[in-house]
Parts: C-alpha cells; structure tokens; sequence
C-alpha cells in the first residue's frame, strides 16, 4: 500500500485556499452589482410617463407630426444668459415665423425636481423673451410655439446654463 506524502511544509491547495477564492469571486460579483445598481439610479434619464402603454400607442402620430413641422422649414434658437430667455423662430427663408405665444418647459435630464415652465413674451414678430434667472447646469427646453390654438413649431434643445453658456 502507498502512503499519500505528507507534506510537512503546510504548502498545498487548503481549504482556506478554497475559502479565499470563494470570497474573492462572489466578493467581485457583488461588488460590480452593487457599482451597477448604483449608476442607474444616479444616471436616468429623468424621462417620465405616467402609463407607458398609451405614450408607446401615440408614438407613431407624434412622430408623424413631428415630421410635418419639421418639413414646414419653421426653427428656433433658444439662448439663455444674463437673466434673460430669449427665443427666435424662423421661416426656412430667414424671416420672422408668425406666432402669438411661446411656452417653454425647462426640464433636468435627470430627475424633475427643479423642472419648471414659463411663457415668454413677444418682443417682435418671431422673438420673443423673459427675464428668468434659469439656475445654473445642464437643461433640456422644450419648446411650443403656437399661432391661435394650432402648434406651428414644437423643439427641444439641450444645453448648459452658466460658464460656457449659449
């Protein structure tokens, strides 16, 4: 019969060994779920709709709409700087785009705690302006123009507010 040798050093594959590596896999696994787990809540998008179903079966109109306006050459250009809103729209020509109101809904890509909306006042045909200390970083506007109750121009522009500013 042969002895199994006996290793006096103690050196070998132990179960510590086998512990260790087991800590070290799960430890690494979780950790990256956690790391995971943690930038999606700290990054989403802030888009919200209150039933997904009824924004997924109105796509396609909107989308739709979205296109015709954007055919009709009609365009604006927001600037925010100095305590002031300013907004021009634009025929594809260059010259004013006809509209009575202005709404803009100043939105945070992420989350909607400082969101807020404002109607700007016209300042000549095609421009149109508020005095509005916007808060500094990042904003998405969206942009609805309308002459009478039809939306001539609906945009959004994402830009930051402070150094570096439109």
């Amino acid at each position: 019969m042969s002895a199994i040798p006996n290793n006096p050093a103690g050196k070998g594959f132990t179960g510590r060994h086998m512990l260790a590596i087991m800590l070290a896999f799960f430890g690494v696994i979780i950790s990256v779920n956690v790391l995971m787990a943690w930038y999606a809540a700290t990054s989403w998008s802030g888009l919200i709709v209150e039933n997904t179903y009824v924004a997924s079966q109105q796509f396609n109109g909107k989308a739709a709409a979205m296109r015709a306006m954007a055919a009709s050459g009609i365009a604006g250009k927001i600037s925010v700087h100095d305590g002031m809103i300013e907004y021009d729209l634009r025929n594809r020509d260059g010259s004013p785009a006809a509209a009575d109101s202005v709404t803009v809904h100043f939105k945070r890509p992420v989350g909607d705690h400082q969101d807020f909306a404002t109607e700007l006042t016209k300042a000549g045909e095609g421009r149109f302006e508020k005095a509005y200390d916007v808060p500094a970083g990042e904003w998405i506007a969206e942009i609805v123009s309308k002459r009478g109750e039809e939306t001539i121009m609906h945009e959004a522009f994402r830009f930051h507010v402070g150094e570096g500013a439109l």
